[in-house]
């Protein structure tokens, strides 16, 4: 091309020097890709309201604004303006929570990223938000599934009121993320199951993720704090209801004599458990917690998309044994893992993994082979759809006669 490929990365929340949640972390690592390949990349989002954390990505980054976007914490209050807002715009709860920009508005902020070749739309959120995003070149990375999860809430949901919400909610993004699969130049998943999810008879350039390429290694030094650990963020309710499974049908079939660590953002206060279940709440080190652990247990139940936790924990090397959905994204499975979908099984492999652990075996595994697996896997995938793009580019670039990309103020883009 003569130079740089420069795609502005437009997501509801702005990459972070330390990120946190599992979006933030999977961020990360499909920004570190995009790197790789050589491309040229802008930022735009919004920023968590009072976080007073910087942006990743420095002078780079055009900020929208401060705003709170977690369920968690959020009041009655706030929870009713939110969904006020998403029925007067007719957009699921999702999106309307970063509606308040005019398009000129959100336009001008835009062109602060000067001359650029196109858009890469981190899940659906802000393009459903602002539908005119897809008038302009654009990679759709999709996350999950997201109405498959609003059903599955509908489903677990215990008031008809809630489960009227989630199925107005699943609705909306159905039709959200089938228009942005059928506008936007190229599809990425971060599992192949999603691809199906999604409806998409083409391969959607799988993006399997990788966490801990390139961080520094922490040798184990043999501490164990607890005999099962569990860490999600469970006031996410797909990961909520792989919790309540392992609490109702999983922890009563365990020997009372094993130690449970739930770690993790719960919405609400902790459920009444057994002694030998601890709740610890949000951990500063997920990775020592991890380390601290004999074995781990990745109970998923739902959801789409990857379980981030099972990535890292295979990462690490970990022992664990796991439901087939806590599997999502995974092509090579460590040979120190077990799986299992029935309680009585997962609770019986579990012990079995603690007394071989408890019993002096050396069952964590070198985890760095998983990991150069999983960031081949990625990069190719962002390679097939740069090319893709690429493609498409160049065929509009010479029916334009032009050689650069959009333009700063994105002219005409407002009409």
């Amino acid at each position: 091309m003569g130079r740089p490929v420069h795609l502005l990365f437009v997501s509801s929340l702005l990459p972070t020097e330390n990120p946190t949640t599992g979006f933030e972390i999977a961020n990360q690592a499909i920004i570190a890709a995009y790197r790789r390949q050589g491309i040229e990349l802008s930022f735009a989002g919004f920023r968590r309201r009072g976080s007073g954390e910087a942006a990743a990505s420095g002078s780079e980054a055009i900020c929208l604004g401060d705003i709170a976007l977690e369920n968690a914490g959020a009041g009655r209050a706030r929870k009713a303006l939110w969904l006020a807002g998403a029925l007067a715009r007719g957009l699921p709860v999702t999106a309307a929570k970063l509606a308040g920009l005019s398009q000129l508005a959100l336009l001008a902020r835009l062109g602060k990223a000067g001359p650029i070749d196109g858009l890469i739309l981190n899940s659906l959120q802000m393009p459903t938000a602002y539908p005119f995003l897809t008038e302009f070149p654009a990679i759709f990375i999709a996350h999950n599934v997201e109405h498959h999860s609003a059903e599955e809430n509908a489903a677990n949901a215990g008031k008809r009121a809630t489960r009227l919400l989630y199925r107005r909610e699943a609705h909306l993004l159905k039709r959200a993320e089938q228009r942005l699969c059928r506008e936007a130049a190229v599809v990425h998943t971060l599992s192949a199951e999603d691809g199906a999810g999604l409806g998409l008879a083409v391969d959607p350039k799988c993006l399997p993720l990788v966490l801990t390429v390139g961080r520094r290694q922490t040798v184990d030094d043999g501490h164990r704090d607890h005999d099962i650990g569990l860490i999600g963020t469970w006031s996410w309710a797909p990961n909520r209801v792989g919790l309540d499974w392992f609490l109702g049908e999983v922890v009563p079939r365990l020997p009372g004599d094993l130690t449970v660590a739930i770690a993790g953002r719960l919405d609400g206060p902790p459920p009444a458990t057994p002694t030998n279940v601890a709740f610890l709440g949000r951990v500063d080190d997920a990775q020592r917690f991890v380390r601290g652990s004999r074995v781990l247990a990745l109970a998923t139940r739902g959801g789409t998309g990857v379980q981030l936790k099972t990535i890292e924990a295979f990462e690490e090397g970990m022992p664990a044994v796991a439901t087939p959905q806590a599997l999502r994204g995974v092509a090579t499975l460590p040979p120190n893992v077990d799986v299992a979908d029935d309680p009585a099984e997962f609770a019986a492999l579990l012990a079995t993994r603690v007394a071989a652990e408890r019993a002096g075996a050396d069952i964590r595994l070198d985890g760095s082979a998983f990991a150069a697996s999983q960031q081949k896997g990625l990069d190719a995938g962002i390679a097939a759809g740069l090319a893709l793009f690429s493609r498409g580019l160049a065929l509009s670039r010479s029916a334009t006669g032009t050689d650069g990309g959009l333009q700063p103020a994105f002219v005409g883009s407002a009409n």
